[in-house]
């Protein structure tokens, strides 16, 4: 198996084929994030450490500038946006490089 990690992104159909392997029930959690922004690349580690830790969820890494198109589907209006999907559906979002949010979130979803 492969070794859980962030994957990133580059196209939409790399993006629509990494969001549509989730099963039933999985949870996706996409991180908006752009190559300027300083708060995303302060969370990038943890994102990562986050992936390591659960592999039951899959992480995706979205660049607003790379993909303008899925940013605005989504409405993100600022960086980072951490936006929690299951069975294709928004559960939940998190705005901004908030650490101790987004743990609790993410090992509460993995439960």
């Amino acid at each position: 198996m492969a070794t859980p990690e962030v994957i990133a992104c580059q196209t939409v159909e790399q993006f629509e084929e990494q969001k549509n392997k989730a099963t039933p029930g999985q949870v996706v959690v996409i991180d908006f994030t752009a190559s300027w922004c300083g708060p995303c690349r302060f969370i990038a580690p943890l994102l990562t450490e986050l992936a390591k830790k659960h592999p039951q969820i899959i992480f995706l890494k979205v660049d607003v500038d790379q993909l303008k198109q899925v940013s605005a589907d989504y409405k993100v209006e600022a960086m980072p946006t951490f936006v929690f999907l299951k069975d294709g559906k928004e559960i939940h979002r998190i705005v901004g490089a908030r650490k101790e949010e987004l743990q609790a979130k993410i090992t509460e979803l993995a439960a």
